[in-house]
């Protein structure tokens, strides 16, 4: 996403954020240098506009600095701001839907993705108990933190956990990670679009092409966005939680079957494989692994 269209969807959230104050607002105009519209409640005026170049994006209020509608105006919108979490080109929607994956990594285990619809409310709830990347959480606080979560968002949540049989079923389809990643993130954005009639969507980007979800017409009303890092997003970082207490959920449910398995990818993961293939065998363990992973041929071959 370019500066420009940052820039649209700041002034869409200010936008969607006065109307549901009360606030009449005209259509968005489009100028060589902003985007801007008008607001009005009874007599006054405030013009709303943003700004985008080299300097980053600024926003301005032309109207009355006294009137009691600009400075609800500039309350709104500060308050708005002060959800950003620290990133000065790309405002959060008031209201969003996160998604973001776990276990792409992994030999072991399966592989989740969770989308989480947020808005005011929840996300100002959801940066009170700590929601960030799930990564710099330890798997004793995800569980916890995961559970107000869903608290917080209540039904507002989509999870789909692909376990390691449908999910090598699925790649032999696809052929390729990332097009199984679209698929799983189209299903729950899909899925929770149905439900919230959100009209706008953050991904943790993955790959260089549009998700599928993206095409379907009765989502050309939403704005799609997908960026690196993005769990610095409050909702994708929920989301992230999600999908990660998922994920340990799976590990979970193999030790209370006697099986202590290790993620990750690395040495130890081989060894633990070819210990427990030599238990299990070949068919069992494809229940319990990634099957196109290099680790895989490495225990066949020996």
């Amino acid at each position: 996403m370019n500066l420009k269209d940052k820039a649209l969807l700041h002034l869409k959230t200010y936008r969607e954020l006065l109307t549901k104050s009360g606030i009449v607002v005209d259509n968005i105009l489009a100028k060589e240098f902003n985007y801007e519209f008008n607001a009005t409640k009874g007599s006054n005026r405030v013009k709303v506009l943003v700004y985008f170049g080299k300097k980053g994006i600024k926003v301005i209020l032309q109207g009355d600095l006294e009137s009691k509608l600009h400075k609800t105006i500039d309350n709104i919108i500060n308050d708005q701001q002060s959800l950003d979490l620290g990133n000065s080109n790309f405002m959060e929607p008031a209201e969003y839907i996160g998604s973001d994956e776990v276990g792409k990594g992994d030999f072991f285990g399966p592989l989740v993705i969770a989308a989480v619809f947020v808005n005011q409310k929840s996300k100002k709830e959801l940066s009170k108990i700590g929601v960030r990347d799930s990564k710099d959480i330890s798997d004793y606080q995800i569980k916890d933190i995961a559970r107000e979560i869903q608290s917080i968002v209540k039904e507002n949540i989509e999870i789909v956990r692909i376990n390691p049989a449908k999910y090598n079923e699925l790649y032999a389809k696809f052929k390729n990670l990332n097009k199984l990643l679209n698929w799983g993130h189209s299903k729950a954005i899909d899925n929770l679009l149905d439900n919230t009639k959100c009209k706008y969507v953050i991904t943790d980007k993955f790959s260089k092409k549009n998700l599928d979800v993206v095409t379907l017409a009765k989502h050309s009303d939403v704005d799609f966005v997908q960026e690196t890092k993005a769990e610095k997003y409050i909702g994708v970082a929920a989301a992230s939680i999600l999908a990660r207490a998922a994920f340990l959920e799976w590990f979970d449910f193999q030790e209370r079957k006697g099986l202590k398995i290790p993620r990750g990818s690395s040495e130890q993961v081989e060894i633990y494989a070819r210990q427990l293939v030599k238990k299990i065998g070949e068919d069992k363990l494809s229940e319990l692994v990634k099957i196109h992973f290099k680790t895989f041929n490495k225990i066949k071959l020996g």
